[in-house]
């Protein structure tokens, strides 16, 4: 039951974070509608981060700059896996990365600060859930 309730957790802040963060990026193009989107599809993607708890562990006593790289390297493989698995399934991946740094639409280099990121603070999420008095 704990693994199931931390893959919600998980998935549901994945998708919060994502209307925020496209919300604020319509904001830097002008749009003062803030206007942010996810894909319902993603909360199963993003509950994956379940999966990153025991490599959080194993990384601990690792430099924040070599577990940052690896969570990236990580989180790539999961985006451009579920991309191909997305796209075999409905015929279509939801997103499609346009840039002249993208890999076959389905990842881009250019969201690297940005999933360097997330991966240090999926550590410091999974921490608090860890602490927190009762179990989740």
């Amino acid at each position: 039951m704990k693994t199931f309730k931390r893959f919600l957790i998980y998935g549901i802040l994945g998708l919060i974070l994502e209307v925020i963060y496209t919300g604020l990026a319509s904001l830097l193009k002008g749009d003062f509608r803030m206007q942010g989107f996810t894909f319902l599809v993603m909360m199963p993607i993003y509950g994956l981060s379940i999966f990153l708890e025991p490599l959080h562990n194993y990384l601990r006593p690792f430099p924040w700059w070599t577990r940052g790289l690896i969570y990236l390297a990580t989180i790539w493989m999961i985006e451009y896996s579920s991309g191909v698995i997305l796209a075999e399934v409905l015929g279509d991946c939801p997103w499609q990365y346009c840039d002249r740094l993208s890999i076959d639409g389905y990842i881009t280099l250019r969201m690297a600060p940005e999933w360097f990121l997330a991966g240090l603070g999926f550590e410091v999420l999974h921490d608090f859930l860890d602490e927190l008095p009762f179990e989740i």
